[in-house]
This record gives structure tokens, sequence and C-alpha cells, in this order.
């Protein structure tokens, strides 16, 4: 009598095992990045979506001359610029300005492209990237990666604008050429160097020529997360 008890406890185990059903295992895609989006990760483009103000003053230095620049605070979740040159203050929202700010925004437009150039390459969606290939690096002679960021022929501020992005192993920009109206001859070359960290964003503090002692540069770097 117990063998049969066993037997039948034994027979509706089975039963209850088979009967069981399997979660179906969900396995998420992992999309492949793009050259552009590693170069923008590779200087911390994943803690963009915290930044709630950036703050940098944009100069040039010729020689002993050092510039004075102008002065930028970008409160980029609510669209607001404001911008200090000399005693000239100048304020406005992106979305909502008129002809009085155009001057202005073209000058930050500007500086912010030196600033955040690795972002860009995501943001400027409306422009192509090639393929990246190795190339020797204009100012120091590095074999580098490059990629091309080739600007449309209409709209924006500089259209048809071309520019040869050469970063290292680690998708961290070292020099760039801009080629303006994709010209084949460059019209500018400058380092990307002294990297800075700020709050895990990297950014450049110096972009120089391989001539003379020209140095673009920004001083005054902040900031701010969430």
């Amino acid at each position: 009598m117990k063998s049969l008890y066993l037997g039948l406890i034994c027979l509706l185990f089975v039963l209850a095992c088979k009967s069981e059903k399997k979660e179906p295992v969900l396995v998420e895609d992992q999309k492949e990045l793009t050259i552009a989006e590693k170069i923008a990760n590779a200087h911390g483009f994943e803690n963009w979506k915290n930044v709630t103000e950036v703050k940098f003053t944009f100069k040039v230095d010729r020689d002993t001359i050092k510039g004075k620049g102008r002065s930028w605070v970008w409160k980029p979740k609510e669209d607001k610029v404001k911008m200090t040159a000399g005693e000239t203050t100048v304020e406005y929202i992106r979305s909502q300005m008129d002809s009085t700010h155009m001057r202005t925004d073209r000058g930050f437009i500007n500086d912010k492209y030196w600033l955040l150039v690795p972002f860009q390459l995501v943001w400027d969606t409306s422009a192509t990237i090639s393929e990246p290939k190795k190339a020797e690096s204009p100012i120091h002679k590095e074999q580098l990666d490059m990629i091309t960021i080739l600007y449309a022929n209409e709209g924006g501020y500089t259209p048809g604008d071309a520019y040869d992005i050469y970063y290292d192993d680690n998708y961290m920009i070292k020099e760039w050429v801009f080629r303006k109206g994709n010209s084949e001859e460059p019209s500018l070359s400058n380092t990307f160097e002294n990297y800075k960290d700020f709050n895990g964003i990297k950014i450049a503090i110096d972009h120089k020529k391989d001539e003379g002692h020209w140095n673009l540069n920004f001083a005054d770097v902040s900031i701010t997360l969430e």
C-alpha cells in the first residue's frame, strides 16, 4: 500500500513538472553604436541629459595678446542664453528670438560648437558623416582615425561647411580641419588638447594652430547637473 501511495505521489509530481510553463527569456537587441555616438560617449554624452547650466568664456589668444573673449551662460533645458562681452549683455530664449538676437546667436552657435563638437556629431542629424578611415593628422602627423562631417548647402549659419575630425583609439578627438564650403584646401587646422572633466563631461580647453602663438581656448568653464 505504501508503495502504491509513493507511486501516485511520484506520478503527480512528474505531471505537475510537465504542466509548468517556462517564461520566455527576453533578450534585448543591443544596437550597434555609430561612430558619432562612440565619440560623443567617450566625451561624456551620457551625462548631458542631466545638465541644467553651462558657463564658459570663449577666447582667442594671439602671441602676447590675450583675448578678452565673450562669456556665455546657457540653460539648455530652458533654451535660455546670456552673453556678456565687455559692457554688453544680451539675454534671449532661442525658440523666441527675433532679428535683434541673430548676431549674438550666431556667436553662440560658433562658440558652443567649439566647446561641444563631440556632441554636435549626434545633435546635428541633418549633416552627413563619412565612414571612418586612417589618416595622418595635419599638425602632429599621427596616424589616427578620421571622419568627415558635412553640412547641407541650405540652412544654418554656415551651410555647406565640412570638418575632418581626427580621433584616437579611445574615440577622443585630437585634431580637426575646418573646410569652408567643403573646399579641398583646409581653412583652419587645430589641436584638441588639455582636456578637463566637468561633472563627467570632457572638454578640450585649448585648440592650437601649427604655426605661431595662436590658441583658441576656454576659461571659467562650469557645468551644472540636476
